[in-house]
């Protein structure tokens, strides 16, 4: 007996939200796989159920193996924004559009980085040890800091780096923005300053907060050369990609006292591995790249990427959250 049924794998993390849309329709059937699936296993799962029609991913790789399993593969989709993990040009090969869910975690992630920002200036590892371990008369010897007044640089001006600023501008901070892919003026219109030179621009920051995607131009950006540049006093926040900043470099500047702290949500390695450098270090907080994935940016994320697949069985793909634009017609 055959089907017409199109074949949908979406990760166990996909919400409830986001399964009722494809729920609804009885042409599709779902698959769901496991969020931290080995490429082999998953390889494997496609070769099993092909054809698949469908994919939403969370961090599983998908090249073109993957598109070999899965034989008839119409629409690739991330439950995010990130797409490091992707072959683009396999997909474009196969006019294959990869689509994300363009928005949808883009005020959470905001909302973290502003989080790391303030619990680094207003020391709250120390403040909360304080009071727990009974060092009162030791609060005044480590003062907090204020965000009013300070200036931060946000490096990336897309859906989340410019969120960032608007909350930046809340605290009356000073605004500058490197992202040599906007225009000034688009900048300036936000209220922020625009920068072009990186580099000249990063000693005059006391906080910057990297909000660009990880690509080949951008690994690496965080050097020792980079990281030199930057006050003594200046605080570093990444919650883009791991491999923007080099973290040996980072361990370095940190533990001598070349860089006042950092706050990160992404590693080179995730999980990164067990006694790392950083871990011992006191003025570095950290988060397990979650800066995106809070229970809200979950259905947002989840039901657009839903839409997303929808739109392109349909016929009608959501242009604006195509990655890869040139299998448009």
């Amino acid at each position: 007996m055959t089907t017409n049924k199109k074949k949908i794998f979406i990760t166990e993390s996909f919400s409830r939200s986001g399964r009722a849309l494809l729920q609804q329709r009885d042409d599709l059937d779902l698959v769901e796989f496991p969020n931290m699936i080995s490429a082999g296993d998953f390889e494997t799962m496609l070769r099993q159920h092909a054809p698949v029609h469908g994919v939403a991913l969370g961090a599983t790789r998908f090249g073109e193996p993957e598109l070999e399993a899965s034989k008839d593969m119409k629409v690739v989709t991330r439950i995010g924004v990130g797409f490091d993990a992707v072959d683009i040009p396999a997909l474009s090969r196969r006019k294959i559009p990869l689509m994300v869910a363009g928005t949808a975690n883009s005020p959470s992630v905001a909302e973290q980085a502003m989080f790391m920002m303030l619990t680094l200036a207003k020391r709250a590892v120390e403040m909360d040890s304080i009071v727990r371990d009974g060092k009162w008369g030791h609060r005044l010897g480590m003062l907090p800091y204020d965000l009013y007044g300070k200036t931060v640089l946000i490096v990336g001006f897309g859906r989340i780096g410019t969120r960032t600023a608007k909350r930046c501008q809340a605290m009356e901070m000073n605004v500058l923005v490197y992202d040599p892919y906007r225009p000034a003026a688009e900048v300036k219109a936000a209220g922020c300053e625009p920068v072009a030179d990186l580099d000249a621009a990063l000693p005059r920051a006391d906080f910057v907060s990297i909000h660009c995607p990880k690509t080949p131009e951008t690994v690496g950006m965080f050097n020792a050369a980079r990281l030199k540049l930057m006050k003594p006093t200046a605080y570093l926040i990444n919650t883009a990609r791991g491999g923007i900043v080099d973290e040996p470099a980072l361990q370095a500047a940190l533990s001598s006292g070349k860089l006042a702290g950092a706050g990160l949500d992404v590693f080179e390695q995730e999980p990164p591995p067990a006694g790392h450098a950083l871990f011992a270090l006191p003025n570095v907080i950290m988060a397990p790249h979650v800066a995106g994935v809070t229970l809200e940016a979950v259905d947002r994320m989840s039901e657009q990427t839903a839409r997303n697949i929808l739109s392109v069985l349909d016929g009608e793909p959501l242009r604006q959250n195509v990655i890869n634009q040139d299998v448009l017609g």
